[in-house]
């Protein structure tokens, strides 16, 4: 496992051309396993070790095994057609810092990889959904409503795992253990969503030009805010790693 994070590497220079980053870069596994395997909300620990792609990691407990993959969760949407009349007005320069910043480790999350019942999983329903297309904060809102028993539109795929929600006991362990304080207000009673939010009545994709760079500008400051927080992160596992280490002998 690798000692140190980069929190500004983009996981697309040690991806094989043509494939995802989320499957195929081992620096992106590497960082997941250091982040995510440490001590829980509900008093238990998260322990994860590499398994092969596409799966990711994996964790064994007495209550049964938990298998996670990799997610990239701020969507630029530089490659959906429906968007391209409004993302194509970029300037070239701007549109790859989007894409640069969206794919360092702020950008990124484990959710459970494994098929209940053959049923699509959370990652491949956020896609899926008109309401969510993707949307990061969208997702965490419907996180908080399936925490609170509240309708949303995540929330029949959510309840397909609730092995993986129970560990973090309550909305506000899940924020806290995947440092997901800047999409939440103060009280963890709302997500501040990146555009507008109207009980995903609105169109989930940005319709227009300075829409979309609102979006792109407050995905933007969220992966910056987390990038930072998982610094901070890293430099205390790094110090707790030192106290367990015997001394020179």
């Amino acid at each position: 496992m690798t000692s140190r994070i980069d929190t500004s590497f983009d996981f697309r220079s040690d991806t094989p051309a043509g494939r995802d980053p989320d499957t195929f870069s081992p620096t992106l596994a590497q960082y997941h396993q250091r982040l995510w395997s440490r001590s829980l909300p509900n008093v238990s620990r998260l322990d994860l070790t590499p398994s092969p792609p596409p799966i990711y990691l994996h964790h064994r407990s007495p209550s049964g095994d938990l298998w996670l993959s990799s997610d990239s969760v701020i969507h630029t949407y530089m490659t959906w057609p429906m968007m391209q009349p409004i993302v194509e007005r970029m300037p070239a320069s701007d549109s790859e810092a989007f894409r640069a910043i969206a794919s360092t480790i702020g950008g990124m999350m484990v959710w459970p990889a494994n098929r209940v019942g053959g049923a699509m999983t959370i990652n491949g329903a956020r896609g899926f959904t008109r309401s969510i297309r993707d949307r990061f904060d969208l997702t965490v809102e419907c996180v908080r409503r399936y925490y609170l028993g509240i309708v949303s539109p995540l929330e029949m795929v959510l309840a397909r795992y609730p092995e993986f929600f129970a560990l973090f006991v309550d909305f506000d362990g899940f924020v806290e253990f995947f440092l997901l304080q800047d999409l939440v207000t103060d009280a963890r009673s709302a997500v501040t969503c990146f555009l507008p939010f109207d009980d995903f009545s609105s169109p989930a994709l940005p319709q227009d030009l300075p829409t979309y760079l609102s979006y792109r500008a407050r995905s933007i400051d969220f992966v910056a805010a987390r990038n930072e927080r998982i610094g901070q992160l890293d430099e205390a596992l790094s110090a707790d790693a030192a106290t367990l280490r015997p001394p020179p002998s």
